[in-house]
């Protein structure tokens, strides 16, 4: 059984390594990425990394990068399945918005009951995506696919459906509210502005202008 931060760190190593949230994994990760993603010193993650390197759940070599192992990753996926169920639960069944639900459900991933994750999961009749449109693994770690753009690089003159956000921070959430902007949204791009990558948008009647910044942030299909 992991502790708390143990699984903290699982978790992190899984995003930090992962494309686009997909979980689809690349390179490993520096030490001091880690320290920087957990908030703690780099000397407390090497410590750290040694005993997850003994309980074989990362490959760990000192000034190396650091990876999962079978085992770390099938760990940090039920942390995240978890994660990501209680924010949907959150966020559908008890109103909470989406900008709200990431912190309470940092919490709750680490309840140990499976049963109970297994009843969440029947009783939002077994979800695919969590409130930001990111896949929620199933029971056996497998995460649904589909394709998605980034918004700033798609075609204009053509309608897109919002499908996710790769920035979930209180602030862009916030933002994105204030644009009424949000899973299932659809837009149509009008015009791409070759000078800032900026987009013009029409979302259903309302013309919008967005940063090539925020458009990076919105995955479409």
């Amino acid at each position: 059984m992991l502790t708390l931060v143990e699984e903290n760190y699982i978790k992190a190593l899984l995003y930090l390594t992962s494309k686009d949230r997909t979980m689809k994994l690349q390179e490993g990760v520096g030490t001091n990425d880690l320290a920087v993603n957990l908030q703690v010193k780099p000397s407390t993650v090497n410590e750290m990394l040694k005993r997850l390197n003994e309980k074989d759940l990362v490959n760990y070599e000192k000034y190396k990068k650091v990876t999962l192992t079978e085992l770390g990753e099938t760990l940090a996926l039920k942390v995240i399945r978890k994660h990501r169920l209680w924010e949907t639960f959150l966020h559908d069944k008890l109103e909470f918005d989406w900008d709200e639900v990431h912190e309470v459900a940092e919490q709750l991933e680490h309840i140990r009951s499976e049963k109970l994750i297994e009843k969440i999961d029947k009783f939002l009749d077994y979800p695919k995506y969590d409130p930001h449109g990111d896949p929620i693994p199933d029971s056996q770690g497998v995460l649904p696919k589909r394709e998605s753009t980034r918004l700033s690089q798609v075609e204009k003159n053509q309608n897109y459906v919002v499908l996710a956000v790769s920035d979930t921070t209180k602030e862009f959430l916030k933002y994105m509210e204030d644009l009424e902007i949000a899973i299932g949204t659809e837009l149509l791009v009008m015009e791409k502005i070759a000078y800032d990558g900026s987009l013009k948008i029409n979302k259903k009647g309302t013309l919008l202008t967005l940063s090539q910044k925020v458009a990076d942030n919105i995955l479409v299909g």
